[in-house]
């Protein structure tokens, strides 16, 4: 009997089982969210105009200081104008010969016609008054001419602003020789509004249609997209632009297509030093008006990634976690864009990674928004494991 007893004594009771991991989940849903993708642009002037002389000649003075504002009309330059005042008084003269010329020979010619009838005179004397007419009458139209070259080659001689805007560096000054229309003198920037220049790639605009044929998003007319601006310094501008160009032809070197917005830049006209919105800088152009229907959202921290891409856990109707491959696109905050992967409806494990495999029993609460569960570890709320 005694052995017996032994024998029982000796017998171990089971383990209990483990507990059930509990984890904290989301339940996806789908929303509409504003789509607004980034692109690297650079500004440039409303209108870079170049000033260059219509005359050959020297300079005799420059009026403007550099990199200043100027106003529509201030005078720039002036080439030596003694020459062409010149060239314009001597062809007024010769004008005004051929004007007595022309009216020598109509006086000729009024008074042969007359003889003719009477036959005073040969009808040759008459031709060759007519003649005479025609001839004075073209001379003077050639003088005219001549008179209109000359009087606009003198007006040309003083360089006055064509737009308001800065002016830059002057590339010649008092002395130097510059030739009529292939001397470049300087150039105005009209800085009120601005230009920002885009690339859009290529798998942008595919993916852009395919996205609008399947209805995923929607969008106003093209020319109504706005951008709002960064600088690298991270600072936002305070002014919406507005989309007014596309390109029309991809740019075979780089596969991108060009796009222009425009920005008010109500500081250009101020003095030099109160505007930091200058042509050629890089900035990014945030893109305004896109809308994506039935978008799912999930926190950045459930994502995970592993040797062949992103993954979350996704806990079925069995309370079972399961391994769910997924494709996120892009961040919207603090959170993931699903793009394909999971289901309206769906639960994700958001906090408690270390203790979920694939296949075993869950226990799930709410997420919590990053507030530590009461048996949770400060060192196991980050722990992240794959798979």
């Amino acid at each position: 009997m005694l052995p017996i007893l032994l024998a029982g004594c000796s017998e171990k009771a089971p383990p209990p089982s483990p507990p059930v991991p509990q984890v904290e989940v989301i339940t996806v849903t789908t929303q509409t969210v504003p789509d607004e993708p980034e692109f690297i642009g650079q500004t440039e002037a409303f209108r870079p105009v170049e000033i260059r002389p219509q005359v050959t000649g020297i300079i005799k003075k420059v009026f403007f200081t550099e990199g200043r504002n100027v106003r529509k009309d201030d005078q720039l330059y002036l080439i030596d104008p003694v020459p062409f005042r010149a060239i314009y008084l001597s062809g007024k003269a010769r004008v005004a010969q051929a004007q007595s010329q022309l009216v020598q020979a109509e006086q000729d010619l009024a008074r042969v016609k007359p003889l003719l009838e009477e036959q005073a005179v040969s009808r040759k004397n008459v031709d060759d008054a007519v003649a005479a007419v025609l001839g004075t009458r073209a001379a003077l139209e050639a003088a005219q001419s001549d008179l209109v070259k000359a009087k606009f080659d003198l007006d040309n001689t003083l360089i006055t602003a064509p737009v308001n805007g800065r002016i830059g560096r002057s590339h010649f000054y008092e002395g130097r020789l510059i030739s009529a229309q292939t001397t470049l003198l300087t150039t105005i920037d009209q800085l009120d509004p601005m230009y920002v220049n885009v690339s859009v790639p290529e798998s942008y605009l595919l993916r852009r249609r395919r996205e609008l044929a399947e209805h995923k998003v929607q969008r106003p007319d093209i020319f109504q997209l706005r951008g709002v601006m960064t600088f690298s310094d991270g600072s936002v501008y305070p002014g919406e632009g507005i989309l007014d160009f596309a390109g029309v032809t991809l740019r075979s070197e780089t596969g991108m297509l060009q796009a222009r917005f425009m920005f008010p830049n109500p500081e250009g006209g101020y003095s030099p030093g109160q505007s930091y919105f200058y042509p050629g800088q890089f900035v990014k152009i945030r893109l305004k008006g896109y809308i994506r229907t039935g978008a799912m959202l999930i926190p950045q921290r459930a994502v995970q990634q592993g040797p062949k891409g992103s993954f979350v856990y996704v806990i079925d109707a069995e309370d079972k976690a399961e391994f769910r491959p997924i494709h996120a696109s892009s961040w919207r905050g603090n959170e993931w864009l699903i793009e394909d992967g999971l289901h309206s409806g769906e639960r994700v494990v958001v906090e408690g990674f270390h203790r979920v495999r694939p296949g075993i029993q869950v226990s799930t609460i709410p997420y919590r928004n990053g507030k530590t569960s009461s048996n949770d570890r400060p060192e196991e709320q980050d722990a992240q494991k794959t798979p």
